[in-house]
């Protein structure tokens, strides 16, 4: 098939890849004008570009895809399928009109669960016992297409963010394949999505705050799903720690009172095997964490050089900041 290929960040590149070695014409590749990154502020491209000009692949980086000059060039091309793996612009109609086979999308979630920006980390904040790939073709709503193909795939107890990530990742580029396979064939069913929906909001990094008012089931999870971007973290004596991993303790677990009073969450119980920390709702022991300006360790390593004691308090970073002013 003559394909024009729309992706940006590292989850695409796959899907990028598979298509060129199944032999499919790859008309370009379009995908976000480089910008500049990291704290010298020196100027790179996406992941995508990168893998396109590996591949000797023509680019396109317009700034907006609903420009009339992006379009007239699209027309030219005439590809019978666009295939957009998270671009990072909305199509316009006019733009999904174009191919013959219309606009097709790789989505990281069961849809209509997760759409958005950012299903991977949310299935696992959530406590999502499984999620996957949704190939659909695109319409103007967001990720709101009728349903082509879909792969299930188990989450683990312990999966991160990353680790999910590397997994639906793996598994987009044959499932697209076997979609434009039947597609061609004219032997593919849509069907459209019904059910109950929800929204998978962008990250940022101060959601990594971590708030000990919540359940230790809720803050463990909230620290796996944002493994690795952007970590969830918090403030011990004014110093931010990163938290990589934790677990909960059993709810038998007596180690979260004190003489029959239940400790404030944030609150430090016990410093053996970890660190126990109460929360709004059980207890939690981190077992991995980073000091600010320092390189990623286990609980034990960390509290052989830090002087942390039972009965000192995690905080949020924004409570931190606020008593300063």
């Amino acid at each position: 098939m003559r394909i024009l290929f729309m992706g940006t960040p590292d989850f695409s590149v796959p899907c990028l890849t598979c298509l060129y070695e199944a032999g499919h014409t790859i008309l370009g590749v379009v995908t976000q004008p480089d910008k500049p990154r990291g704290r010298g502020g020196a100027v790179s491209c996406t992941p995508v570009k990168e893998e396109a000009l590996r591949l000797g692949l023509p680019v396109y980086q317009p700034r907006r895809v609903r420009a009339e000059d992006f379009l007239k060039a699209v027309r030219e091309l005439a590809p019978d399928v666009i295939v957009v793996i998270a671009f990072g612009q909305i199509l316009p109609q006019a733009l999904l009109d174009i191919p013959r086979y219309g606009c097709i999308n790789v989505h990281a979630s069961l849809l209509p669960r997760y759409r958005g920006a950012a299903p991977i980390q949310w299935a696992v904040i959530n406590g999502e016992k499984e999620t996957g790939i949704t190939v659909m073709q695109m319409d103007a709503g967001l990720d709101t297409g009728a349903m082509l193909k879909k792969l299930v795939i188990p989450i683990a107890p312990q999966e991160t963010g990353g680790s999910l990530f590397e997994k639906l990742k793996a598994a987009g580029g044959p499932l697209l394949l076997e979609t434009l396979r039947e597609v061609e064939a004219g032997t593919i069913e849509a069907v459209p999505q019904t059910g109950e929906s929800c929204y998978a909001s962008m990250l940022d990094k101060a959601m990594g705050d971590v708030d000990w008012s919540q359940s230790a089931e809720r803050i463990e999870r909230w620290i796996r799903g944002l493994n690795p971007w952007p970590s969830a973290y918090t403030c011990w004596k004014e110093k931010t720690l990163k938290l990589w991993r934790a677990e909960v303790l059993p709810e038998d677990s007596k180690s979260g009172e004190e003489n029959g009073k239940k400790a404030a969450p944030g609150t430090i119980l016990s410093l053996k095997d970890g660190i126990a920390v109460q929360t709004g709702g059980g207890v939690l022991r981190i077992r991995e964490l980073q000091m600010e300006g320092k390189k990623r360790m286990d609980a034990e390593a960390f509290l052989r050089g830090a002087h942390m004691e039972a009965g000192d308090i995690l905080s949020r970073r924004r409570e931190t900041d606020s008593s300063r002013t």
